[in-house]
């Protein structure tokens, strides 16, 4: 089986890509700079129908900014003229309750993908540890780092979300299915000092109110699924791979 990624040279795609190629399968990857498939799916530059051609699968894990739902579209389209079989999204928990830009906009490309006319399957997960330390990390900058209040997340290692989407690639198209959620729900002011702890700095780390409708949401846990945390890496124990010189994630 030939499987296209997109963004498979990212922090979730990269290893999504190791885990399909080391079942046997056939993959492609596609990003802006990686060969022989340049393809920037923003821009609409690149050999995009040549990537998909004879594809039976793609697996989208590119995202950014701005422009997902522009991606989405020219990459949903790419794949109806190709006939794929099968499209496997990774989206967000609580897309369709945190009203952030960012959300809303993957919320949107969750829909296109469901309209697409392929079969597919939408996972949607928490937060990566990866993103919850660079997060972490510049509100580190500051000699106080400032947090906000109340508000807890559950992060998950990216590993253990690639290991779900190459499962669910090699598998028939399943709509979507059941949330993924890190093993622990925990304050972000305990995860600061945790940060702080590992990387060696010192911060005194001081609660503050974050308003408006965002706030709120983030809460009331929009973001969160404790019914669903099976994931099995903790924030500390990915920590303690980051600033381990030998094993370091970067």
């Amino acid at each position: 089986m030939t499987t296209v990624v997109t963004g498979g040279t990212g922090t979730l795609g990269r290893q999504v890509v190791e885990r399909l190629r080391g079942a046997g399968e056939e993959v492609r990857v596609l990003s802006r700079r990686s060969q022989p498939y340049p393809v920037d799916l923003v821009k609409g530059t690149g050999p995009l129908d040549a990537a998909l051609d004879g594809a039976e699968v793609v697996v989208h894990c590119a995202s950014g900014r701005h422009g997902d739902e522009l991606a989405a579209r020219r990459l949903i389209e790419a794949a109806r003229r190709a006939g794929v079989g099968h499209l496997v999204y990774v989206s967000i928990v609580g897309v369709d309750r945190v009203p952030l830009g960012y959300y809303r906009s993957k919320w949107a490309v969750e829909r296109m993908v469901e309209a697409s006319g392929s079969g597919w399957t939408i996972l949607r997960a928490t937060q990566f540890h990866d993103l919850v330390r660079t997060l972490l990390a510049g509100l580190a900058k500051p000699p106080v780092l400032l947090v906000p209040a109340g508000v807890a997340v559950q992060p998950i290692a990216a590993g253990e979300v690639a290991d779900r989407l190459a499962e669910l690639a090699a598998g028939a198209p399943a709509g979507r299915v059941a949330d993924l959620g890190g093993p622990e729900v925990r304050g972000l002011d305990e995860l600061a000092a945790a940060y702080l702890a590992a990387s060696g700095r010192r911060r005194p780390v001081v609660a503050v109110p974050l308003l408006g409708k965002v706030g709120r949401a983030l809460r009331a846990g929009g973001h969160l699924t404790p019914d669903r945390a099976i994931g099995r890496e903790t924030f500390e124990e990915f920590l303690t791979r980051a600033f381990t010189p030998s094993t370091a994630v970067g």
